[in-house]
């Protein structure tokens, strides 16, 4: 495997955390989204990623990470009983959006250190990759 690689397994994997950025603050963005239908609310959205293998035996030698899709949480919808609210239904109720804004912000954090880790292996490979055309010299 060359250090030119890993460049390409750090590039898929800033990629990957910045998208996990993104959806969790559009995830915060709406947590106090409300709807008059269960169907209509927000639901939290979170990315699958896998990881892409080294293999060598068929002919590839790249890594890094594949982002699969965003699914939705199957956490339950909160329902509040407010008549008053401009848009609850027949009944009187109000669903709101099932994200966790605690756990969205944890996950906002490990987004950004797993960023900050891949920002720092590329620097690494870039200081290796100078070096040794230094010894060149």
């Amino acid at each position: 495997m060359s250090l030119f690689n890993i460049f390409d397994i750090a590039g898929s994997g800033m990629s990957a955390q910045s998208l996990r950025l993104n959806t969790t603050a559009s995830n915060l963005a709406n947590t106090d989204s409300v709807s008059s239908s269960v169907d209509q609310v927000y639901r939290a959205r979170h990315p699958v990623f896998s990881a892409v293998l080294d293999d060598a035996q068929k002919g590839y030698t790249q890594g890094g990470v594949k982002v699969n899709g965003i699914v939705e949480s199957q956490a339950p919808i909160r329902a509040k009983y407010d008549p008053s609210h401009p848009l609850a239904n027949d009944d009187g109720y109000v669903f709101h959006s099932n994200v966790d804004p605690i756990a969205e912000m944890a996950n906002m954090m490990s987004a950004s250190r797993s960023y900050q880790n891949n920002v720092a292996i590329a620097d690494t490979s870039k200081q290796l990759l100078l070096r040794t055309l230094q010894m060149g010299e």
